[in-house]
């Protein structure tokens, strides 16, 4: 294609530029993408004051440091849970190249076998930790741990 052929379509008569979006589609997205993304910003809210707080008030908060480190474990946790629903996970793909198809479909389906026993596993995990995490408070505010742990 020629240059004149690729501008003849975004540009009018006149030479203006035209150009039209694709239509918006956020339908794909699930609950869980959501309240990530809620969660990150609230976390970005509270590196933000706690910058604030510490170089330009020179009077840093205590309750961001802990509140910070909370609102990560949350973001990492539901975001994997994400990356396991949309199946985005890493994972090698060069080992599946090379091998015969039969030998790749067996090996992946190992592997979702053994992810599939691994979250069991942690499943069942949580189960028996959050009773047990209920009576420990956090240290700076009077929440019970089994909330974080909880989402983990």
């Amino acid at each position: 294609m020629s240059a004149t052929t690729d501008t003849e379509h975004v540009l009018d008569a006149e030479g203006h530029f035209h150009a039209v979006d694709a239509p918006i589609d956020i339908s794909h997205y699930g609950w869980e993408d959501w309240f990530t993304l809620a969660v990150f910003w609230l976390l970005a809210g509270d590196v933000f004051y706690q910058f604030f707080t510490r170089y330009v008030l020179q009077d840093s908060a205590a309750w961001t440091e802990e509140i910070a480190r909370y609102l990560l474990i949350v973001v990492t946790f539901v975001g994997a849970s994400m990356g396991v629903r949309r199946n985005t996970h890493i994972h090698v793909e060069f080992v599946y190249r090379y091998v015969p198809a039969g030998v790749a479909r067996v090996m992946s389906t190992f592997v979702d076998v053994v992810r599939v026993a691994l979250l069991a596993y942690a499943t069942w995990l949580s189960f028996e930790l959050v009773p047990r995490m209920h009576v420990l408070k956090m240290t700076v505010i009077d929440v019970p741990m089994s909330m974080i742990y909880g989402f983990v």
